[in-house]
């Protein structure tokens, strides 16, 4: 399947999460599109001072790509910035949060992939 970004459905999130301000989403192919056990696969973007909120992973983890732009992100207690290139991973029950504290839009790569019942931890 090839899929223009003209196809991709688009939204605004507002407080996501608990967290600061609006989050744009691109969802790059939504569940029904995809065979395998992924929930999300977006495109995310962050405006500085904006942030998505504390949440867990649990039976699932999720991964963060950062495209352009810098933040800070809460990983499980352990706080980090982030800038271009970086990635976290979070999931087995382990929560995270990102904020934008820099001074361009925070663009990412998100993929929520739920755990295969044999190997949930």
């Amino acid at each position: 399947m090839i899929k223009s970004s003209a196809d991709m459905v688009t939204e605004t999130r507002k407080e996501m999460r608990g967290g600061r301000g609006e989050i744009n989403i691109a969802h790059i192919f939504a569940k029904e599109e995809m065979r395998s056990k992924c929930r999300i696969f977006a495109r995310i973007e962050i405006k500085p001072g904006c942030s998505i909120g504390t949440h867990e992973h649990v039976d699932e983890e999720e991964i963060y790509y950062v495209i352009k732009g810098s933040g800070t992100v809460n990983d499980n207690g352990t706080i980090r910035k982030l800038s271009a290139g970086d990635a976290v991973i979070t999931g087995g029950g382990e929560s995270h949060s990102i904020e934008n504290t820099g001074e361009e839009p925070l663009e990412m790569i998100a993929a929520v992939l739920l755990f295969p019942e044999e190997s949930k931890p």
